[in-house]
């Protein structure tokens, strides 16, 4: 598919700050015909350096707040002011998923890219932490890193050369996360789907210098992506 909004933000100094597979056109194409509303107020779950936050303020005009637990608001204030977004635009805050501090029904939508499989395996996530903080229609809108099929009985050696079998159990395929979501009591399951974009996405991450992208490169190279997809959620809060 093509990239209309994201080659906006090809440029190195913020392709620099991804910390995966290019989070941002893997939003791009979750959010292709969306259902959020207009200047909705968006919690970016797992927002990391922010990337993806500045993106879903300039190019969807939501009120976005960037939730993550690694990533220290300070330096992401200073990068979002750098990209011309106010304090009312975009709020950068220090936040664990599974203890999020917002109040009830805050939120119009919540997006996650890249981040949600590794505290949303747990069937009860949704229901528990998630949803109370997400208005009733609210929609939530996930993309993340999965496996074509699971192969965690037996893992090909590929893959191995850049992962351990510990690091390989937050990936599972479509029908793993099927199963979880649809044990959701507070949410209707809207679509669970193979994503695009996998060769792309993954070729903007491994064309990056940092230790983490060139660690990823053995599997990759030895053609490990053959296993290897993104996968895409939609609910909506019941």
């Amino acid at each position: 598919m093509k990239y209309p909004r994201s080659e906006k933000y090809n440029t190195p100094s913020l392709q620099c700050k991804i910390m995966g597979p290019n989070p941002v056109k893997l939003e791009e194409e979750l959010l292709q015909s969306h259902k959020i509303p207009n200047g909705a107020v968006v919690c970016d779950l797992g927002s990391g350096q922010g990337l993806t936050s500045v993106f879903l303020a300039k190019e969807y005009g939501f009120t976005v707040y960037a939730a993550d637990l690694w990533s220290d608001p300070e330096e992401n204030r200073r990068f979002f002011d750098e990209m011309g977004l106010s304090q009312e635009q975009i709020i950068p805050v220090q936040a664990d998923a599974t203890d999020l501090p917002f109040e009830k029904e805050f939120f119009d939508a919540v997006v996650s890219t890249d981040s949600y499989n590794y505290f949303g395996r747990d069937e009860k996530y949704l229901d528990e932490k998630l949803l109370p903080c997400v208005k009733s229609g609210g929609y939530i809108y996930i993309a993340i890193p999965g496996m074509k099929k699971d192969c965690h009985d037996h893992l090909p050696a590929e893959l191995l050369l850049s992962w351990t079998p510990e690091q390989l159990e937050y990936m599972h395929d479509v029908a793993y996360w099927s199963n979880i979501m649809h044990k959701c009591k507070g949410a209707d399951v809207i679509s669970i789907m193979e994503m695009e974009s996998n060769e792309e996405v993954w070729a903007d991450w491994l064309a990056q210098d940092n230790e983490y992208a060139v660690g990823d490169r053995k599997s990759m190279e030895a053609g490990g992506g053959k296993y290897l997809n993104f996968i895409a959620i939609v609910l909506r809060k019941k």
